[in-house]
C-alpha cells in the first residue's frame, strides 16, 4: 500500500465543460504535466469531455497513467473517454466517489461546477469526520475559487465549520506550488467520529 505522503495517485475534480476562459485549459495542462513529472498517476471521472478530457488527454500525451471511473449511465451516452489506462464502469454516483476516493492519495479541485463541487466538498466532508487523512488542494486560476473560499471563511466566522476543517483545504493557484504544499500536508488532530464501515 502507497503512504499518503508519496501522493502516487491523485484524484482531480473538473469539470465537464471547459469554462468561459483559455487559462483554464491551460491550467489544466500544466497541471497534467507536473502530474507526470512528479511521477504521479491521475484518477479522474472518466469523461471525454470539457477540462476532465484535457486533463486526462494531457496526462497521456505526456507519457502518464490515467484511472478514470464513470458510472455506465454516463458511459452509455459516449461520454466516456475510451484511450485511458484504465476505465472503471461503476453503477451510481456514489460507488464512483467511494471508488474514487479508496483510488486515490491526494485530491484537487480545478475550476468546475455542481458535479465538481458536490465531489470535492464530500471527499473533505469525509476527512473531517476523520475518515481519511489526504490533502485536499483546489486550483484556484483566475481566482474562480474566491467567493467559496470568502464563504468558507464566513462559516468559520458564524462557528459551522471548524478553523482546523477550514484549512485542510489547501490553494495555490499554480500546480506546482499547490502539489508541493500538499507533499507537506499534515492533517488536523481531530477526533475521529466514526468509522467507513459505519457510514
Amino acid at each position: 500500500m502507497r503512504a499518503a505522503s508519496e501522493n502516487k495517485r491523485v484524484c482531480v475534480f473538473t469539470g465537464a465543460n471547459s469554462g468561459a476562459r483559455a487559462e483554464y485549459t491551460l491550467a489544466a495542462q500544466q497541471l497534467a504535466r507536473e502530474l507526470v513529472s512528479r511521477d504521479h498517476e491521475l484518477v479522474y471521472g472518466g469523461g471525454r469531455v470539457g477540462l476532465m478530457g484535457v486533463l486526462a488527454d494531457a496526462v497521456l500525451a505526456c507519457g502518464g497513467k490515467v484511472v478514470g471511473v464513470i458510472p455506465e449511465a454516463l458511459a452509455a451516452k459516449e461520454v466516456a473517454h475510451q484511450g485511458l489506462t484504465d476505465l472503471r464502469l461503476v453503477t451510481s454516483m456514489h460507488e464512483r466517489k467511494a471508488l474514487m476516493s479508496d483510488l486515490a492519495d491526494a485530491f484537487i479541485a480545478l475550476p468546475g461546477g455542481l458535479g465538481t463541487l458536490d465531489e470535492y466538498f464530500e471527499i473533505l466532508t469525509w476527512a473531517q469526520l476523520g475518515l481519511h487523512a489526504k490533502p485536499c488542494g483546489m486550483l484556484n486560476i483566475c481566482n474562480y475559487f474566491d467567493p467559496l473560499l470568502a464563504f468558507l471563511d464566513r462559516a468559520v466566522a458564524e462557528r459551522f465549520v471548524k478553523t482546523e476543517h477550514r484549512a485542510m483545504i489547501i490553494t495555490a493557484e499554480s500546480p506546482a506550488v499547490l502539489l508541493d504544499r500538499m507533499a507537506s500536508y499534515q492533517p488536523p488532530r481531530v477526533q475521529k467520529w466514526i468509522d467507513r464501515k459505519t457510514s
